[in-house]
């Protein structure tokens, strides 16, 4: 039997000249090369998510809508549910026109988790992060993190999105931290109404023979 001392140097030559055999052998191997087909494809997904983003930024919504499918459903942060182009229109058209504007100005930053996943030539699945900035008719600023998930098509030789699910942390957003807020302004305000209502009465009290 060999010493263990042997047994433990064999067994490293060994593993030392497995690895500069497939060292050897690998000379010849390359990183398989990115599919032309589908780097393009990302290229054309990057283009759309630029150019509704620059819309966005612009407030240009014909052009928003032109990156929408004619059918897309939108569901909003609200739960609202858009149903086509004109569906969205209308949507837009209560939030920032006359008269009963809410919204004088919003823009948003998108983030990509990961690239788009494909499904065949025509069909592909993005998802990621946002951050939505609001500018409210009566001057408050709201900044809003939100997740999005979008499902893309390619028809008539370009990438539309045919549906957008827009979501937010239901217990941990910025709108609950300012109708928090707003509960308890509301409470201080109750409790000194209810203190001087009950120094008034006290006084009124004590003046009876």
């Amino acid at each position: 039997m060999l010493p263990f001392t042997v047994i433990r140097l064999l067994s490293v030559k060994a593993i030392v000249t497995g690895l500069l055999w497939l060292a050897c052998a690998g000379v010849g191997w390359t990183a398989a090369e990115p599919d032309p087909k589908t780097e393009a494809t990302h290229h054309e997904l990057r283009a759309l998510r630029d150019g509704l983003l620059d819309a966005i930024h612009k407030g240009d919504i014909d052009r928003q809508l032109d990156y929408l499918h004619t059918n897309v459903v939108v569901t909003w942060h609200n739960a609202e549910v858009s149903r086509g182009r004109e569906g969205v229109r209308e949507y837009y058209r209560r939030l920032l026109g006359e008269p009963q504007k809410r919204v004088d100005k919003y823009s948003a930053e998108v983030a990509v988790d990961e690239l788009t996943l494909l499904h065949g030539d025509s069909t592909g699945i993005a998802f990621g992060s946002s951050m939505e900035h609001f500018q409210f008719s009566n001057g408050r600023n709201l900044d809003l993190k939100g997740r999005w998930t979008a499902t893309l098509i390619r028809g008539e030789g370009r990438w539309r999105v045919a549906s957008l699910h827009l979501s937010a942390n239901l217990f941990d957003n910025v709108i609950l931290s300012l109708s928090q807020r707003s509960l308890l302004r509301l409470a201080g305000v109750a409790s000194l109404i209810g203190l001087i209502c009950g120094w008034f009465i006290g006084r009124v009290v004590r003046r009876r023979p």
